[in-house]
């Protein structure tokens, strides 16, 4: 069962993902010092100003940290500004933590006059299957995705939700709202990480 999800709170909404993640029955941490990394089962990276949470990470030295969490394995969710975070590629910027094959663009959809709201399908296993409300500001666009990278979902026949192993991102914010179907599918990867790492000790002994 899982214990303990971070939520990377240098800037942006993660009080929003912290409360998605007790809706879930699960306790969210802020995670505000790399070493805080140790002792969670997985991150989420909200949205935010995407600019200002790079430089943050430089700041406080969490690059290489999170670089040694993401070969550890560990499910990482990134929305919006972490979506951004998390991409191969980020058009006209240097940044990017390349955790993701994914090449996005920042504001794509607009500035925040253009926000919108968009009913979805999830591809999420065996979740319910009512459309997603999801919710767009000042949105990032996924641009290409590489071929080991799975579409969870579309709006407007672009890709908004896609996960690569252990890692999500979306377009949009699955923390606004009630609906926190996304948030129990990452909280399931968690569960399956640890039961195939038991699994595998049983192996070993």
């Amino acid at each position: 069962m899982v214990k303990r999800i971070g939520v990377l709170a240098l800037q942006g909404d993660f009080r929003e993902h912290i409360k998605a993640i007790g809706k879930c029955g699960v306790k969210g941490i802020d995670i505000r010092l790399p070493a805080q990394l140790d002792g969670i089962e997985a991150l989420i990276i909200p949205g935010g100003e995407s600019t200002t949470i790079n430089k943050l990470l430089i700041k406080y030295n969490f690059i290489n940290a999170l670089d040694r969490f993401n070969d550890m394995g560990k499910p990482i969710f990134g929305t919006c500004a972490g979506m951004i975070m998390l991409a191969k590629k980020v058009v006209g910027e240097e940044f990017g933590l390349g955790f993701i094959d994914a090449t996005v663009q920042r504001n794509a959809y607009g500035r925040q006059i253009d926000s919108f709201e968009e009913y979805i399908d999830l591809k999420l296993n065996n979740l319910k299957k009512d459309k997603f409300k999801a919710i767009f500001i000042r949105a990032p666009k996924i641009l290409e995705i590489g071929e080991n990278v799975e579409v969870l979902a579309k709006a407007k026949n672009e890709i908004v939700l896609a996960r690569q192993e252990n890692v999500i991102i979306s377009s949009f914010h699955p923390e606004l709202g009630n609906d926190i179907r996304i948030h129990e599918y990452f909280l399931s990867m968690v569960n399956n990480l640890k039961k195939k790492r038991e699994k595998e000790n049983v192996r070993a002994f």
